[in-house]
């Protein structure tokens, strides 16, 4: 199974917006995984703090992002934490993952099951300094690593949670060879408990249903 991590390169970053309106300006980079975007909010600091716009729908959707997002989520983690690999099997969803403090390193697996790239990976460190985004398409599996003492994460999704479609793949599995930059983390037993990715049947794999 192909396996790939890959980093930031500033050249290759565009902006969505009007130079003419800084406020509406970010920064967005394609993986090599059809339907990921690597994202950076534009951020203004100075000494009293920072202010930034973590989402806007008409810019999104210019950059590429076409759902409409109905529930907000967050989540505090300790270092060392392991969270995933996460997704909804009968109403997948996309999400828009943002580090608001702290530093991770944030996982999507393709397991649409037509996709060219279904079993490979892409791995990114996600911080409060930047990048701080990843969109995912409906069809992936998601996890993260705390690298940072804590970390607090928003995630918009574009379905309702639903606890009854919760799907897992093992957050080691050597198949798909993820390349996890620390050594024991802490992995919730239900999280541990989760199949490999060659014994998920077509009916556990997330139907890539377009959101409604």
């Amino acid at each position: 199974m192909l396996a790939a991590t890959f980093s930031v390169l500033p050249g290759a970053l565009h902006l969505v917006g009007r130079p003419s309106e800084p406020l509406r300006t970010m920064n967005v980079m394609p993986t090599p995984l059809d339907g990921l975007l690597l994202i950076e909010p534009r951020c203004f600091q100075d000494e009293r703090g920072f202010f930034l716009e973590n989402y806007q729908s008409v810019r999104y959707q210019a950059a590429g992002i076409p759902e409409q997002f109905v529930q907000d989520n967050q989540s505090r983690s300790a270092k060392g934490v392991l969270r995933g690999l996460h997704f909804q099997v009968m109403r997948p969803q996309a999400q828009i993952v943002t580090v608001m403090r702290g530093r991770v390193f944030d996982v999507a697996v393709d397991l649409r099951p037509v996709s060219p790239t279904f079993g490979q990976w892409f791995g990114v460190e996600l911080s409060d300094t930047g990048p701080r985004q990843l969109y995912m398409a409906p069809g992936f599996a998601h996890g993260f690593c705390v690298l940072s003492d804590w970390a607090d994460l928003h995630y918009k999704v574009s379905r309702l949670y639903d606890p009854h479609d919760e799907g897992g793949l093992l957050w080691n599995d050597p198949d798909v060879g993820i390349q996890w930059p620390i050594e024991a983390p802490q992995v919730t037993p239900r999280d541990a408990a989760y199949p490999r990715l060659n014994d998920l049947t077509h009916a556990q794999l997330p139907h890539n249903q377009p959101a409604e």
